[in-house]
């Protein structure tokens, strides 16, 4: 059911985006830096592989904190609304440790698990205050298609018989979500704007049976220092 809304979203983004007739001024690319925070442990979703794997693994969901980079490129629809398509990046490697279990040689057991996320972006924004003013406030919605890799690399115990092997666990694909954005611009002339923004996006991910948990959730909160450049 997710997955047809957003389609259907998509579409109507589309068709806005290919109806709007701006002047080559009103046009403008929006570039973004900032953070990326993922949900934490208690709204993370059920069957979800951080969550597994904080129960013998040593981290904090807080390490999966990390930089967020974007650009969006952005059409006005009239006085009051403008049209998104964007793409970001964001990647972590947290280093973890077994919490219960060292190596038979008194070592810690250890490895690294990496998480990467695209987001690939179509959204609508409404400007209560329209587009001449020198603040311009916003607020919007859409669609984001969720390109995503998560690896589990270094030691793991085998509990049969308590060895310790090294190894590589791997997963990919992409998911559809929601994305949410908030924000502020604070004009600087005609053809420049500097802003914050505050974007939220949320999906699930399917894992295959190389992982405890079934489940990965790509869910998150982006906090981002905008500069906009109007052509």
């Amino acid at each position: 059911m997710m997955r047809s809304h957003s389609w259907g979203l998509a579409a109507a983004l589309a068709a806005l985006m290919a109806s709007a007739t701006p002047v080559a001024a009103q046009q403008s690319l929006n570039l973004s830096l900032g953070g990326f925070v993922p949900k934490g442990e208690d709204a993370r979703v059920d069957g979800d592989v951080l969550l597994e794997n904080r129960t013998f693994l040593l981290f904090d969901f807080s390490d999966f904190s990390t930089g967020s980079i974007g650009a969006e490129w952005l059409v006005p629809v009239g006085q009051y609304l403008e049209a998104g398509v964007g793409a970001g990046f964001s990647r972590r490697t947290v280093p973890t440790i077994y919490d219960a279990y060292v190596d038979r040689d008194g070592s810690e057991i250890e490895q690294d698990l990496r998480l990467r996320i695209v987001p690939l972006t179509a959204t609508v924004r409404i400007l209560p205050l329209g587009r001449r003013h020198a603040f311009e406030p916003y607020v919007g919605g859409g669609v984001g298609w969720l390109h995503w890799r998560y690896s589990e690399v270094g030691e793991f115990i085998d509990f049969r018989d308590f060895s310790v092997f090294r190894a590589r666990y791997t997963a990919n694909g992409s998911e559809v979500g929601p994305v949410a954005v908030m924000g502020a611009r604070f004009r600087l002339g005609d053809h420049l704007a500097l802003g914050g923004e505050f974007r939220y996006q949320a999906g699930e991910a399917d894992l295959g049976e190389d992982f405890l948990g079934p489940k990965l959730d790509l869910g998150g909160y982006h906090y981002l220092a905008t500069l906009q450049i109007r052509f």
